[in-house]
């Protein structure tokens, strides 16, 4: 009878730790993988370099204690030396340049399993959180180091070292006043256009589409398809990330409404112990009462209905904490879909307000074009060839470890770690 009674006991409590432990591993699983989503596009194609700065983080999973075991003395923010290596602790000097994030986040698991002899890999993630900068000199207003941006073209760059340096002939100022201007502009029109990319995404996540509705001022622009292609996938990062938690909420829901119907079950079955035990303890005491019974077998049914009741009362205490883990999770439901659509809400004011701003400067340098306009008629026509004579750009960059420079105009790509000369080549009187 103690035998089944510690049975009876330990059932409940077995099923009501399952769901702790699966909800543990989807959200470890789900913490791990989330960031790796948002940037693996860009960095499985983006190559290493020196002054990169990363962020590595190191998780195991730890099968007796039922959760993943992040390695603080790996994780954390690192920058690749000026000979190339990543230095880490363990796992030692790591040769990084020209790999992707995901070949050095697999050196650095294979080379942790070696070091520390375990069965397996342990997880390792890289991202990048700075690219390597670039360099600005020659004829600029400030010539230095700035950070990196995906899309920089010569013409950015540019614009991020104060524009052209006054004071080299008065006769070029209103022309040199229109190229900044224009390079500003230029810039503002491609923020604008991503700005505009990420309103129509936060307008479909908003309304529960599956594609998003491309703005007709947004098709007109010639990258507009790789800008609602990067929403596009930053979309289904997010939306995959939250039918992840919002299945793993209502697994557990489900878990927790077989507890309770399993436990409902065992409840009935010992009332009805309960019952048969009374009736039969009931006789019994009539019989001893009559000298037909001895009062040993009335004390053992007595043993055994206390023993039934105390049953009853623990499932109806597992049934009572079931049901409570249950409204919890029906409450974290609603908390995740609410705190979704609060981001997206805050996230969008923020994009209208940021596109305001927006156009407010794109106002700003269109006056200041027509300014130099004004007192420089000949400035628009300063394209194609009048530019390559007024001004002569070109790029230092470092291929297959020679340093190359390489002719450029205001539109040619920059890469990180490359350096923009400008120069006048034929000033005009």
């Amino acid at each position: 009878m103690r035998l089944v009674r510690q049975l009876s006991l330990a059932a409940p409590n077995a099923i009501y730790a399952l769901p702790r432990l699966c909800l543990a591993i989807l959200a470890a699983v789900v913490c791990l993988v989330q960031p790796a989503l948002l940037s693996a596009a860009r960095a499985d194609a983006y190559k290493l370099g020196i002054m990169d700065k990363l962020s590595v983080r190191v998780v195991e999973w730890q099968t007796a204690e039922g959760q993943f075991r992040e390695w603080p003395g790996i994780t954390g923010e690192y920058i690749v030396g000026p000979n190339g290596d990543l230095a880490l602790p363990f796992a030692g000097e790591l040769k990084v340049t020209g790999r992707s994030t995901s070949e050095v986040a697999h050196e650095i698991a294979r080379a942790l399993q070696e070091r520390f002899g375990l069965a397996n890999p342990p997880e390792a993630s890289v991202e990048i959180l700075e690219f390597r900068p670039i360099f600005v000199a020659g004829e600029v207003h400030t010539p230095g180091k700035y950070p990196y941006d995906p899309e920089m073209t010569v013409l950015k760059a540019i614009s991020l070292a104060g524009g052209m340096r006054r004071g080299l002939h008065e006769g070029q100022r209103f022309e040199r006043d229109f190229i900044n201007a224009r390079g500003s502009y230029e810039v503002l029109v491609a923020e604008r256009a991503r700005l505009m990319a990420k309103k129509a995404r936060l307008a479909s996540e908003a309304a529960g589409k599956e594609k998003i509705a491309v703005p007709q001022d947004l098709a007109a622009i010639a990258q507009s398809q790789t800008l609602i292609e990067d929403e596009i996938a930053i979309m289904e990062t997010n939306r995959n990330a939250f039918d992840l938690r919002l299945k793993g909420l209502d697994e557990l829901q489900t878990l927790y409404s077989n507890e309770i119907t399993s436990l409902s079950k065992k409840v009935d079955n010992q009332t009805r112990q309960v019952d048969l035990y009374k009736r039969e303890l009931e006789k019994t005491a009539k019989l001893v009462d009559q000298g037909l019974a001895v009062s040993s077998r009335a004390l053992g049914l007595e043993t055994t209905l206390a023993e039934t009741q105390s049953n009853l009362l623990d499932l109806d205490a597992a049934s009572l904490r079931a049901k409570q883990e249950m409204n919890k999770a029906a409450l974290d439901t609603i908390d995740l879909k609410n705190e979704r659509k609060s981001k997206i809400a805050l996230d969008m004011q923020e994009t209208k307000s940021q596109l305001d701003e927006n156009a407010l400067q794109l106002q700003m340098y269109r006056q200041l074009m027509a300014e130099a306009l004004v007192n420089a008629p000949m400035a628009s026509q300063l394209t194609g060839g009048d530019a390559d004579r007024l001004i002569s750009y070109s790029i230092v960059r470092t291929v297959a470890s020679k340093i190359q420079e390489i002719p450029a105009t205001e539109t040619t790509p920059v890469q990180p770690g490359d350096l923009v000369k400008v120069s006048v080549t034929n000033e005009k009187s």
